[in-house]
């Protein structure tokens, strides 16, 4: 396993931000990817030269999801906080965050690219929230899916726990366009669209475009947080369908 689970690089003249999840193939969105994440943006976000974001992974897949051991019950409160914490830095950027997806993106993985702005994805892509079907349920992406895609798609979605091809995705608006290559695709858009302008000029847009959007989402990550860690956590199901994911069994729901 690489030392270093992100990628990150100045591109550009310094103005465009490049994240790379470096762990191939799975991607986990584990303790450390989500802290080298938050550092990353943490230190360049208030760089007022810095334009545009392009997060991308490396491997044949962008991300199988979150750290299933650190959604047990000892560990799943700091995970959570910390991954929500993230998905609050990637919705609240003063600066467009362009993302490029390929192969699985589920789970975390897909909360993470969510919380961006633009998302290009290859062609054989799939995209889903599986949560549903460890007994447990999606906190990030039931605040952002609604936002990006309308509320009876999300709800298909969350409560199905069923994977989106690209091309379905694209249908639905969860995706900006399908390219053979993603990352190129959103370079592209970056060197066409956003290399041109004010870095100025793009914080303001964003803020103008997003603020009733960084608040909802705010708002109810908080409320989402709450009921998985107070009450779905203290459910039979909950935990069992996490244990049975880790055993390779097949769970046993006691519908409590």
């Amino acid at each position: 396993m690489s030392e270093t689970p992100l990628k990150v690089s100045l591109e550009r003249d310094g103005k465009l931000l490049r994240l790379t999840l470096a762990r191939p193939k799975a991607n986990i969105v584990d303790a450390a990817m989500i802290a080298a994440l938050r550092a990353a943006l943490s230190e360049h976000l208030p760089q007022p030269h810095l334009q545009a974001i392009l997060l991308g992974a490396e491997g044949p897949h962008f991300s199988f999801g979150a750290s299933v051991d650190e959604h047990m019950p000892e560990l799943c409160a700091e995970m959570l906080r910390s991954l929500h914490a993230l998905v609050l830095q990637l919705v609240e950027s003063p600066v467009p965050v362009l993302v490029a997806v390929k192969g699985q993106c589920l789970g975390g993985g897909l909360e993470v690219v969510l919380s961006g702005n633009l998302i290009f994805a290859a062609p054989g892509a799939m995209l889903g929230q599986p949560e549903i079907k460890l007994g447990i349920y999606a906190p990030a992406a039931s605040c952002l899916l609604p936002e990006r895609i309308g509320q009876a798609q999300a709800e298909d979605i969350l409560f199905s726990g069923r994977s989106l091809t690209a091309e379905e995705g694209l249908r639905i608006g969860l995706l900006t366009a399908i390219a053979e290559d993603p990352d190129q695709a959103a370079l592209a858009y970056y060197d066409q669209h956003l290399a041109p302008l004010s870095a100025s000029a793009i914080r303001f847009a964003v803020q103008a475009a997003r603020s009733d959007v960084m608040k909802r989402i705010r708002t109810k990550i908080e409320f989402v947080e709450k009921l998985y860690l107070e009450e779905l956590m203290a459910t039979h199901d909950a935990v069992e369908g996490l244990t049975a994911f880790v055993a390779k069994r097949t769970a046993v729901w006691q519908d409590k």
